[in-house]
């Protein structure tokens, strides 16, 4: 795939140098970004590169303070951080086949990047730099980076490959945390077998894992991994991804025992999240799409018997909102939450998600190329049961079946798909079927 690595540098490079001419500038520069201590030690966290940096080289998601100079018909040029360091191991110039597409230069002083710059006009997008001496540098415009961010969502070949890539390295973890759950394995064991089977440590993972067994399931971002080992395995959710060169996989399964009414309802879910998957190609409406799916889990709702109102009494009552309280999903990429997920154009005008919907992440008309997280769920969160059992809604709720059902916690299905012209690859399912 290198030679579709070669071709998204050339891409990059006549649009990024089309956008920096539009917005008044001769250059730009990029960061990979720096390390920062903690607050009053000195040990510091772990390092996260600047996602404008990865866009054009990934493979060095370990190199802080290192920077990219983009001119217009000029190879692009690495300055790549080599300090003089007894204390820490001095990475030697990268030489892999990659490198080809750069004019990389070893530094160790910031002021030789400075003096590189010459008085052309520059913008810079790295983390903010009061320290910067040249008046011709711009940090960070806005303008520029909305622009640049609007057409992030078009993922080409090379990036496609990577996202790939990244689901089938993740399906692993989750069959493997599915193995740990039957097993009757901890949250923290099901986390550290997850970990080992797709070989990351936990700073290469695109976010932290949400392992919850049983009622945690209900909570949407749950962050502890409990030692100790529940009584019964009722439940485990697991959102947990992978990263292949820099681009994030973001997969959730929910795992149950069979002969329950609540795995009847997992596997109810399932199918239609696999419906609404099989419906999307470019030129989807997302916010459509949320909202059909929000139909979907009022009817799935009415035939378990949960709600006794139909769909469209749901719908107008505001009741699925209680058991479905998040968006359909978002852009994915370099960033989990990739950028541009409200963004309609490239000068940054945004359509802010429906008012009854304030979480949906997405709301651009589906093109070829983008690759999004479709995730629907099914929770029976305590805190806003008890809104909707205050409410008038509450007559349509059997609420019997809900207290039997309170301590599975909850479900979620998501998988990552690659919108295509006439519907879509889904990365996920195919994924688990090469397991």
């Amino acid at each position: 795939m290198i030679q579709a690595y070669f071709q998204h540098i050339e891409q990059l490079q006549l649009r990024t140098h089309h956008l920096v001419t539009q917005h008044g500038f001769d250059q730009l520069l990029i960061g990979s970004g720096s390390l920062h201590r903690h607050f009053l030690d000195d040990t510091r966290y772990a390092f996260r590169p600047n996602p404008h940096f990865m866009l054009w080289i990934p493979f060095l998601a370990e190199h802080p303070d290192c920077w990219l100079l983009i001119r217009e018909h000029q190879t692009p040029v690495l300055f790549y951080h080599a300090p003089t360091d007894f204390w820490h191991k001095t990475p030697e110039l990268p030489s892999d086949e990659w490198t080809k597409a750069f004019d990389i230069q070893a530094y160790d002083d910031f002021a030789a990047i400075e003096s590189a710059l010459s008085t052309l006009s520059t913008a810079m997008i790295n983390e903010q730099m009061p320290e910067l001496k040249s008046a011709s540098v711009s940090q960070n415009p806005q303008g520029l980076i909305k622009a640049l961010d609007f057409h992030r969502a078009i993922k080409n070949e090379w990036e496609q490959h990577c996202l790939r890539e990244a689901n089938y390295l993740a399906v692993k973890g989750h069959a493997a945390a599915e193995t740990a759950f039957k097993a009757g394995k901890s949250e923290y064991e099901i986390h550290q077998h997850y970990l080992n089977a797709i070989a990351h440590n936990e700073r290469d993972m695109p976010y932290d894992n949400i392992v919850g067994l049983n009622e945690h399931a209900a909570v949407l971002h749950y962050q502890f991994q409990q030692r100790s080992v529940p009584d019964q395995h009722r439940t485990l959710l697991i959102d947990a991804g992978a990263r292949f060169n820099g681009y994030a996989a973001d997969i959730t399964r929910t795992f149950t025992p069979e002969g329950s009414l609540f795995a009847d309802l997992v596997r109810g879910l399932d199918d239609l999240q696999l419906q609404l998957c099989n419906q999307i190609s470019a030129g989807s409406n997302f916010i459509a799409l949320h909202e059909q799916m929000h139909l979907m889990i009022a009817d799935l709702l009415n035939r378990f018997g949960i709600i006794t109102a139909n769909p469209e009494i749901q719908m107008e009552q505001g009741i699925t909102r209680t058991f479905y309280p998040h968006g359909l999903g978002h852009l994915l990429g370099l960033q989990v939450h990739d950028v541009g997920g409200w963004q309609q154009d490239e000068s940054g005008t945004l359509l802010n998600p429906p008012e009854e919907h304030p979480f949906l992440r997405l709301t651009r008309t589906l093109e070829a190329g983008y690759v999004i997280t479709v995730e629907p769920g099914v929770y029976f969160i305590p805190q806003l049961l008890q809104e909707l059992k205050n409410s008038p809604a509450s007559e349509h709720v059997n609420w019997v079946l809900v207290e039997q059902l309170l301590p599975y916690g909850g479900i979620r299905i998501e998988d990552n798909i690659c919108v295509q012209k006439d519907g879509s690859e889904n990365y996920t399912r195919n994924g688990f079927a090469r397991l």
